[in-house]
């Protein structure tokens, strides 16, 4: 605006201003403010792009890279996976019997981190269990952060059980599906399948032996629960439970069921302490029947009956006695030192060994081997035993499997022993020849017996029905008949055997009488022995019976008055049972 200077007189008088003439805005100012907006709209863009650029490889990083993490974290909440158990495979006779299965049964469990976060009480949990309240509650403190523990005393109970306290049970408390194994033989086959554990794990027996195959794949199945802990869905099931393989064992149900009564009746007739007893099929070494007595209950475990578990007939060794003599009679003849027709003149009735003596039961005069054998002559076995040398006795007893484990894999097998050469005396040779100085078992007796009836073929002894099983050549054919021929002759009168008898079928065996060792000696005490074959025309099963401790006072504790008897009494039902026809008019 313009200012008009005024003279003095015109002084306080109204000064008129008048505006100044208005500035036109020049075109060239306007491309800059169009630049200036321009810009701007580029750096929002840019801005927003780089946000977005961000997120994307923010939910990248999450969805790709961590996406397993973010996952188990958001499972971790939400998404609770219960275990599904596998039903164990059964164990089945060779008829097809079911000896050990499994049935289903449930289980209450509970999810400690839920059943506190809703406030549950313990005092009214331990009330509806019937339970005390003190051991739950260190349970359930114990493992406060878990999210599945089984309740104590409600594992593997049946069905009805468990259903009668479902309705008053807390938030957090759940069934389990699962499976318990039972034994409907129990008694009559318990030491061979052996138990398994509260969680189907095998521990003894043919449970524990195989117990890879028995064992299914568990499976498991989610439930998702909202941020209470309450399921909204279930059964999304992400692996399917895989059942066990079935095995079918080498064992008959029937025979099994006639040994083991017969072995039961026998001991409490001789007021036995134990036995033992096995059946094995010449050729293929199955076992067809394996008991001991006493026997224990295995779907039931009791403190007690620890003594009874375990299976005799592979763990328990003693010295086989007169039961060993055919396999001196073995060595000799491979050796080529006698033959069948050698004679042994016994009289009169003792030998001397070093410092001790060697004696028949009486003066049994001059025997033919087949007399030697069957009428169970120290003397002559010794007189045999003193035409070899040591190792060509010591190999010929290794050959029949003394010493050694059968090969059968069964969980605590013994082998035995047989002393090296190094560790003979004077007198081991000869107190060997009849059964002295060296241990078995049941079953390794029986399998010696099975290479005779064989043909001098060893066959590893097996469990497992149609098994191959691999063997081995260890006497030449020859001997090992004319040993059976031998032996065919052992229930004729004037025997140790002879009530080893079995009315139609022909029996190859021999008979012993063992004392027990004792600190420096031996006991009054006896192990009645027997190990055959039958029929021995046409040999289809070997087989051992051990009688351990039988009362003396009866005056009946030999192989010829307590085993032989047993067998016989045995055998003739197993062998009407099994079909096997007679071969002896």
């Amino acid at each position: 605006m313009e200012r008009t200077r005024l003279s003095g007189s015109a002084r306080g008088s109204i000064v008129v201003m008048s505006p100044a003439p208005r500035r036109k805005t020049s075109t060239t100012d306007r491309p800059s403010l169009h630049l200036s907006f321009r810009w701007r709209y580029r750096i929002v863009c840019i801005v927003f792009a780089a946000v977005a650029v961000v997120l994307l490889a923010r939910a990248a990083h999450v969805q790709l890279i961590d996406r397993a993490f973010y996952q188990q974290e958001a499972e971790s909440r939400f998404l609770h996976r219960l275990p599904v158990s596998a039903s164990r495979g059964r164990l089945l006779d060779r008829n097809g019997v079911v000896i050990a299965g499994s049935a289903p049964v449930l289980s209450l469990w509970v999810d400690p981190k839920e059943f506190f976060e809703t406030g549950q009480s313990i005092a009214a949990l331990a009330s509806t269990l019937d339970i005390a309240p003190e051991p739950l509650q260190a349970l359930l403190e114990r493992h406060r952060d878990k999210r599945f523990v089984y309740l104590p005393g409600f594992r593997r109970r049946e069905p009805a059980g468990v259903h009668a306290v479902l309705d008053d049970v807390p938030r957090g408390v759940y069934t389990q599906r699962e499976f318990k194994r039972f034994y409907p033989q129990s008694y009559v086959i318990s030491q061979i399948v052996g138990t398994t554990d509260i969680d189907s794990a095998g521990q003894e027996g043919l449970e524990l032996l195989f117990d890879a195959r028995l064992q299914g794949r568990p499976g498991y199945t989610d439930v998702v629960r909202d941020r209470f802990g309450r399921p909204i869905e279930r059964h999304l099931l992400r692996q399917p439970a895989l059942a066990g393989e079935d095995i079918v064992l080498s064992i008959d149900g029937r025979l099994q069921r006639a040994v083991y009564d017969g072995l039961r009746s026998s001991i409490q007739t001789y007021g036995a302490s134990s036995g033992s007893m096995v059946i094995l099929e010449v050729g293929t070494g199955q076992v067809l029947a394996m008991a001991n007595w006493p026997s224990f209950n295995n779907n039931i475990y009791s403190v007690d009956e620890r003594h009874a578990r375990r299976n005799r007939v592979l763990t328990d060794v003693f010295e086989p006695g007169s039961t060993v003599k055919p396999f001196t009679v073995a060595a000799g003849l491979v050796a080529d030192t006698i033959d069948p027709g050698s004679r042994f003149d016994t009289h009169p009735g003792w030998i001397r060994n070093g410092r001790f003596t060697t004696r028949d039961y009486r003066n049994l005069g001059v025997l033919d081997l087949g007399q030697a054998l069957n009428r169970s002559s120290n003397v002559a076995m010794a007189q045999i035993a003193g035409t070899l040398s040591n190792a060509q006795l010591r190999d010929a007893f290794a050959d029949m499997g003394v010493g050694q484990v059968t090969g059968i894999a069964f969980p605590g097998e013994r082998a035995g022993s047989l002393a090296a050469l190094s560790s003979w005396s004077g007198t081991t040779k000869q107190t060997l020849s009849y059964g002295y100085g060296l241990s078995m078992t049941t079953l390794q007796l029986a399998n010696a017996y099975a290479t005779l009836a064989n043909g001098g073929v060893s066959v590893v002894p097996t469990l497992e029905k149609s098994k191959e099983m691999p063997g081995q050549r260890v006497l030449p054919e020859t001997v090992a008949r004319a040993i059976v021929d031998l032996l065919s002759a052992s229930t004729e009168p004037g025997a140790t055997a002879r009530r080893a008898a079995i009315a139609g079928y022909s029996i190859a065996g021999k008979t012993g009488t063992a004392r027990k060792a004792s600190a420096g000696g031996y006991e009054r005490r006896y192990f009645s022995l027997f190990a055959g074959i039958v029929p021995a025309s046409q040999p289809r099963y070997a087989v051992a019976v051990v009688i351990d401790d039988p009362d003396p006072s009866s005056g009946r504790y030999g192989g010829g008055s307590v085993a032989a008897p047993t067998f016989s009494a045995i055998m003739a039902r197993a062998l009407w049972l099994a079909g096997v026809p007679p071969d002896l008019e």
